[in-house]
């Protein structure tokens, strides 16, 4: 009799998930991957570089894909903050701006002579707050995480979970983040967010702990008393039980974190490592779901610098994190029913492939690949510009390397130099140092698991919102 009725309970539980189209006691976990700056050049590159022509990435095994704009409300080339910001409300912003209406001004911070940020100047009357992917994730029981190897107050990360008219604003969005405290973003519940892994602990400091902060608030400790659990380095981070932590905090580095390059894997951890993590913590302790953002936001500042080499093994280190996610997202849901990854970009760079290069292979301690120079495909011999010089395989369209003149006074480059980890690319428009720019390219979006097949064709960024929640149903 008890065998019965406990058939019976499975068919009539079965049959209303088929007559909703839901599972009532399914999760609903989001995964989103943004590669801050990633353009398909980067990508491609960074494709040779790690495992040659042939080879594949994560990202390239995804089967769903489709193409983004990337334009802003007010530029053909948008910065990161109205980018990011249109994949989390589904509204187009003017450059700089974070997660605000269309019609909000950016109003730059007003700032010392030392230029730290004394205070907001964005007017209270300068546009309305706009609905965030992770803020409707909170309102309907879903636990929320962001991780980025930048700023976590960096404007991919702040477009989360925070509202303002300028992305420098850094100390008013780190106090958004600060459950109780002035100036924290009440659209997040009264809890916050459960899971924040990046750096920046200098906006969460006050100018007399060595911070940036001019109000004397320690917004760390106040997180603390609101019950996260605080890592300040990888082995702290590993250490962390997230069957016994609910809430955690993680700021490893002042600014932003290492290149993968350069990072010590004793102070700092991987992307794939805080990414584990973060899922660890949000799943164990929330049956609702989650909606989890990360960014390999490094990326983006290597190919401002025109440093390829460090650009190319940041997005492998992202493309790493990518492949751990899926690989713990399988564990428990193995064909990805109730959880949905989506990967992409928010802009383009100047970054691209010169010549008709012979085919490299990957790059290895003794080979350059795609770093070194442009080799002619049938003999083998370098190949010369109309000066008489050869030139490398990967360039800028502007940069600070620009050469002056004819590339004939120049030194004559060989492999050693521009496949050393901190070489600057040359460029076709001279920039100042650090500043070549984005570009306006579409970029590439890839998607699996649940409402995967949503994504497809070429569209805009603020589409992207909207695929989301209709895929899981936020």
């Amino acid at each position: 009799m008890k065998l019965k009725f406990l058939v019976a309970a499975i068919l009539a539980t079965t049959a209303l998930a088929a007559c909703t189209g839901t599972n009532p006691v399914s999760p609903k976990n989001v995964i989103f991957f943004l590669g801050d700056g990633m353009g398909m050049t980067t990508m491609t590159a960074a494709r040779i570089y790690s495992v040659g022509e042939d080879g594949e990435l994560t990202v390239d095994t995804l089967p769903e894909t489709a193409f983004v704009k990337t334009y802003s409300n007010n530029a053909q080339v948008t910065d990161s903050a109205p980018s990011m910001s249109a994949y989390m409300t589904g509204y187009k912003m003017n450059n700089e701006v974070i997660s605000m209406s269309t019609n909000t001004v950016a109003f730059a911070p007003v700032a010392d002579a030392n230029g730290n940020m004394l205070g907001n100047n964005c007017g209270s009357s300068n546009g309305t707050p706009v609905t965030t992917l992770a803020e409707i994730a909170k309102s309907k029981g879903l636990s929320v995480g962001v991780v980025t190897t930048t700023r976590i107050t960096h404007a991919t990360p702040a477009a989360t979970y925070a509202h303002i008219c300028h992305r420098d604003l850094e100390n008013d969005i780190a106090a958004a983040l600060v459950p109780g405290g002035a100036g924290f973003n009440n659209a997040l519940g009264k809890t916050g967010l459960d899971v924040v892994l990046g750096g920046g602990s200098q906006f969460f400091k006050p100018f007399a702990s060595g911070g940036k902060r001019s109000d004397s608030r320690n917004l760390i400790t106040e997180m603390q008393t609101n019950g996260y659990t605080f890592a300040t380095n990888a082995t702290e981070l590993n250490a962390v039980d997230p069957t016994k932590t609910s809430r955690l905090f993680g700021l490893f580095t002042s600014s932003h974190m290492s290149y993968d390059l350069d990072r010590s894997a004793t102070s700092e951890p991987s992307l794939a490592e805080m990414t584990s993590k973060a899922m660890d913590v949000l799943s164990n302790n929330n049956s609702k779901g989650y909606f989890l953002m990360v960014e390999g936001g490094r990326i983006d500042h290597a190919l401002h610098e025109a440093t390829a080499k460090k650009a190319l093994q940041d997005t492998v280190a992202f493309d790493n994190a990518i492949k751990a996610a899926i690989d713990k997202a399988r564990i428990n849901d193995p064909q990805l029913e109730n959880t949905l990854i989506v990967v992409t970009a928010d802009h383009d760079h100047t970054l691209v492939l010169n010549g008709y290069a012979k085919r490299t292979g990957k790059t290895t301690a003794a080979v350059p690949g795609v770093l070194g120079m442009v080799l002619n495909y049938v003999t083998g011999a370098l190949t010369l510009d109309s000066d008489g010089k050869p030139y490398t395989i990967i360039g800028f369209g502007n940069g600070e390397n620009r050469v002056q003149g004819a590339r004939s006074t120049e030194p004559t480059l060989d492999d050693a130099t521009v496949s050393a980890n901190t070489y600057h690319q040359e460029a076709a428009i001279p920039m100042a140092a650090g500043s070549e720019t984005h570009g306006g390219t579409d970029v590439f979006l890839g998607a699996i698991g649940k409402g995967a097949d949503n994504f497809h064709g070429v569209i805009e960024n603020t589409r992207v919102f909207d695929l989301i929640r209709t895929a899981t149903g936020l």
